[in-house]
């Protein structure tokens, strides 16, 4: 189970990854061929962090737009921290949705003017929840709408329960959907063939984005400060190849 080598490694460094000929082979798209003015994007996200990690990039370009994107928050983060004493789930469910607004804040958008929607489902049970994401999806889509969500093979349960509930979605919808790996940075190999890389796209991200995505990754302390013998959530590794100046994404 590859969420077993998510807990277990450190994970596959950058260095690695440039080495990988399907990564140097992905087509550059900009921000705004995948988004041109007056298209909606409809991001899905797991986890309070998972928006940013898949995305910072592009929501930072998009300061000024902010009639143009709904963001839904499926969980509130509360299982990161199994059977911690320090970060309980009560401490998280509090904690976790207040990072993630800080977080937004970073990329310099709007809070007011944005359409943000929590769920409060709970935290490691989407897959229960399947059923009840793809309709609520059904009743908020449009047909030009964009949505994107993690990629359904990404190796966390959570990840790949909205991953398969948004591919279902947008085919009944007639929607584009975009499919983002988090954690595959993690536990996949350079040429692993479980990767889609024949949907797969940079989408380019200058260094200013970058530099937005950076602050509001940092905005998450509860992910990123070690738990007493705990190293941190998210690892090192992982950061390194997540603020590269593009986007992983599926298409």
């Amino acid at each position: 189970m590859k969420e077993n080598l998510i807990q277990a490694s450190s994970g596959t460094p950058w260095a690695d990854w440039q080495q990988s000929a399907h990564l140097a082979r992905a087509t550059w798209i900009t921000p705004q061929q995948l988004l041109p003015p007056g298209r909606r994007l409809v991001l899905l996200a797991p986890h309070p962090d998972d928006e940013i990690l898949m995305a910072g990039g592009l929501l930072a370009g998009m300061r000024g737009r902010e009639q143009d994107l709904l963001l839904i928050s499926a969980t509130d983060g509360e299982g990161s921290h199994p059977d911690s004493p320090t970060w309980t789930e009560h401490r998280l469910r509090r904690q976790r949705p207040l990072e993630s607004r800080h977080a937004l804040q970073q990329l310099d958008l709007d809070l007011n003017n944005l359409d943000w929607r929590r769920l409060h489902l709970k935290d490691g049970g989407l897959p229960r929840d399947e059923a009840f994401l793809v309709n609520h999806l059904n009743q908020l889509l449009k047909p030009d709408d964009l949505l994107m969500t993690t990629w359904r093979g990404d190796g966390h349960c959570d990840h790949e329960a909205l991953g398969r509930a948004a591919a279902q979605a947008a085919l009944a919808r007639k929607v584009q959907l975009v499919e983002v790996p988090v954690w595959a940075w993690h536990w996949a190999q350079p040429d692993d063939a479980r990767l889609p890389w024949p949907r797969a796209h940079r989408l380019q991200l200058d260094e200013t984005l970058v530099a937005r995505k950076r602050q509001a990754i940092a905005a998450h302390h509860s992910q990123l400060e070690p738990d007493q013998q705990r190293p941190p959530v998210l690892p090192a590794n992982l950061l390194d190849c997540l603020l590269q100046p593009f986007e992983l994404i599926f298409l």
